[in-house]
């Protein structure tokens, strides 16, 4: 009870203070606000457990502000308070999210109550919206395919780890699933019922990476317009994936290192010191150990991050796997692109397994894609893939490019020669309807004949 906190909101300076008073008692913290607009300047500053809301407010009325809050805060619990008459407004409230209405005069002890009861139905929203991540976590460990000698040995080492609450560095070239890696790691562990919180230090500017791992105050910069945790706070109980560690700059190598020895920090332009309990999981394509020796990076941070390393070997090392990803990701790209691939045929299965990949699992992928945007079901054709074949034959890669814009430019063309313009055959034959078939002929400028 003493850490629920409670916002008032009513215009009778009479009802804010008896209230206050009251939840005081039961050991709540109360905040008070005499309009709409007081209270939604005070939600912009933190969070509350609870909000009771007088209906009947001049200027912005109960209404407008449980449509206002619901839009800033959707899981926000509001209880709104009624007088004599305006009870079909709470009826209207009650439809519009809020949790529940109670009448004026209360009775204290069934005010007390009721705002229990409300905190309770917090309580298991967010244990029910936790409980759904974490499953969610568990069946992303089916998306690491492989029987080769090199991932048994890794998904060994896993497990062995996720047992643990070392911190761990996941090393690799792009695109072997370091991420997928990390998720199982988390997945397998004790702290798999909260969350992991992933953060790309490669794919944010070193101006944006210190707001993202700590947070900001209201104020604390030009555009800070509210309180915001950052990732080290979410990540609270769980766990934070730093990918692309390499990339962060040597200010907050320094920042980094201080949590991981205090596991305290504040918000940037904040005072108050926030303690955190989170496992660290980091992966970096880098060579993290010639990077100290340039030094680009701080030698007694490497060590505090090397704890347990897990490589992720490329693909051509365990090319063994590739029959497998390539079904894999041909079953679960028919069923989101919904066309009816079932097999890959043998000139296409040995294309794939001569070339060298080196954009890794990643390539694979996009080149599986790609042959089931330009080939026919039910089967991949050595000729729908992106891969080069013997002396530029099957398989060679299309000129004209190769992102997918560019395929599917290709082949619409292609099919709408082979029927001589007509629309209604080409697009029976690509499996779209002639609406669809038009719109691709307008976006790309294609010829009919």
């Amino acid at each position: 009870m003493d850490k629920a906190s409670i916002l008032v909101v009513d215009d009778e300076k009479v009802v804010r203070d008896s209230l206050t008073r009251w939840f005081g008692e039961y050991g709540y913290r109360v905040s008070t606000a005499g309009s709409g607009k007081e209270a939604l300047g005070l939600l912009s500053e933190r969070p509350f457990d609870v909000m009771l809301v007088d209906i009947k407010m001049p200027g912005m009325d109960g209404l407008e502000l449980l449509r206002r809050t619901r839009e800033a805060v959707p899981d926000a619990v509001v209880i709104i308070m009624t007088a004599y008459g305006t009870v079909d407004y709470a009826v209207q409230a009650l439809k519009q999210g809020a949790y529940d209405f109670v009448k004026k005069p209360f009775d204290p002890d069934d005010l007390a109550r009721l705002v229990e009861k409300a905190l309770e139905h917090r309580g298991l929203v967010a244990e029910n919206i936790q409980l759904k991540r974490s499953l969610d976590q568990v069946s992303q460990f089916d998306d690491i395919v492989g029987d080769s000698p090199e991932m048994r040995d890794l998904l060994e080492m896993v497990r062995n780890v996720a047992e643990t609450d070392s911190t761990v560095l996941i090393v690799g070239e792009s695109g072997t699933g370091k991420e997928l890696i990390a998720r199982a790691v988390h997945a397998a562990s004790p702290r798999r019922y909260m969350p992991i919180v992933p953060v790309s230090c490669g794919a944010l500017p070193d101006t944006l990476v210190e707001s993202e791992l700590f947070g900001h105050e209201k104020g604390a910069f030009t555009g800070a317009q509210y309180r915001r945790k950052g990732k080290l706070e979410l990540a609270d109980g769980g766990t934070l994936f730093l990918d692309e560690i390499g990339e962060i700059s040597p200010k907050t190598q320094v920042d980094l290192l201080r949590v991981l020895e205090e596991r305290a920090f504040t918000r940037l332009g904040g005072h108050e010191v926030i303690h955190v309990d989170f496992r660290l999981i980091t992966a970096t394509h880098r060579d993290l150990e010639q990077r100290v020796a340039e030094g680009k990076f701080r030698q007694d941070l490497f060590y505090r991050l090397n704890v347990v390393t897990l490589r992720c070997p490329p693909l051509r090392e365990r090319t063994g796997d590739i029959p497998l990803l390539a079904e894999h990701f041909m079953k679960k790209l028919s069923r989101q692109m919904s066309r009816r691939f079932e097999l890959i045929e043998p000139e296409a299965m040995e294309l794939l397994q001569r070339h060298p990949w080196p954009g890794n699992v990643r390539e694979l992928e996009n080149a599986i894609e790609r042959a089931m945007v330009v080939g026919t079901p039910p089967a991949i054709r050595a000729r729908d893939l992106p891969v080069p074949g013997p002396a530029g034959g099957e398989g060679a890669a299309r000129p004209g490019g190769t992102s997918l814009a560019a395929v599917e430019r290709e082949h619409i063309q292609r099919i709408l020669l082979k029927h001589r313009g007509n629309v209604t055959r080409a697009a029976r034959e690509l499996e779209i309807d002639r609406v669809t078939l038009y719109n691709k002929i307008k976006k790309y400028g294609l010829r009919r004949e």
